[in-house]
């Protein structure tokens, strides 16, 4: 072999081995920068992940006092609204009283008026039973003659529920007035400050006279074809 071409093989060896470190360290910066940007994409992940994390539990701690002051303001409501309660009870008592008032003075001349001879007006009469104390039916007003008794229930504003009551008060007086033979005819009547057509017509089915606030006085409202119950 000559020394030209050992001088050849050796010029070969040394930019083979050149060009393999070269690709060592060009696989080497691409994998350097590869994992950097790995390093740094998972770095800003899990910041933005326990940023999130954050704001979760903020969120969660402002979602538990909206329901603490929902809770607040609901049992608030309902205090105000338990209050507002007993305070229409307290003013419909009132009012009642108002209408009882209104009543009492002028319904016997009202009924008189219309063909009647009451000569006796009650207020506030507790039926009992002979053999039982307890009170089995209060009257707030009663219009008596020889002949016949109106009972009148006095309320603000009536229900069907308060007209179907009155049904039972009126048996009640009945079988009270039955023991002591008590003959006379006893009839019924529904007053009212305020008073809706459907109320009006079930105590006029009911068979009870109607009689309304007018002004500063009452009124007796009845049908031409009304024909008041009896019992």
């Amino acid at each position: 072999m000559s020394d030209s071409t050992t001088e050849n093989n050796v010029v070969d060896s040394t930019l083979n081995y050149e060009k393999v470190w070269a690709m060592f360290q060009e696989t080497d910066r691409i994998l350097t920068q590869r994992f950097q940007e790995a390093e740094r994409i998972l770095t800003q992940e899990f910041q933005e992940t326990v940023q999130m994390q954050k704001e979760n539990a903020r969120l969660i701690r402002e979602l538990r006092e909206d329901m603490k002051e929902t809770d607040r303001r609901m049992e608030e409501t309902d205090r105000q609204m338990k209050e507002t309660d007993k305070r229409i009870g307290e003013l419909g008592n009132r009012f009642g009283e108002l209408a009882e008032h209104l009543v009492a003075p002028s319904i016997m001349e009202k009924f008189n008026e219309r063909g009647f001879t009451f000569t006796r007006s009650s207020q506030n009469c507790k039926i009992k039973e002979y053999d039982d104390p307890k009170v089995k039916a209060e009257i707030d007003i009663l219009l008596e003659n020889g002949d016949i008794v109106i009972a009148v229930e006095v309320k603000s504003k009536p229900k069907q529920a308060d007209i179907d009551a009155h049904v039972g008060r009126m048996e009640v007086l009945r079988r009270a007035a039955d023991r002591q033979s008590d003959k006379r005819k006893f009839q019924g009547a529904i007053a009212g400050a305020i008073m809706n057509d459907a109320v009006r017509d079930y105590a006029f089915n009911s068979g009870f006279y109607v009689i309304e606030q007018t002004g500063d006085t009452v009124r007796i409202n009845t049908p031409e074809d009304f024909m008041p119950r009896e019992w």
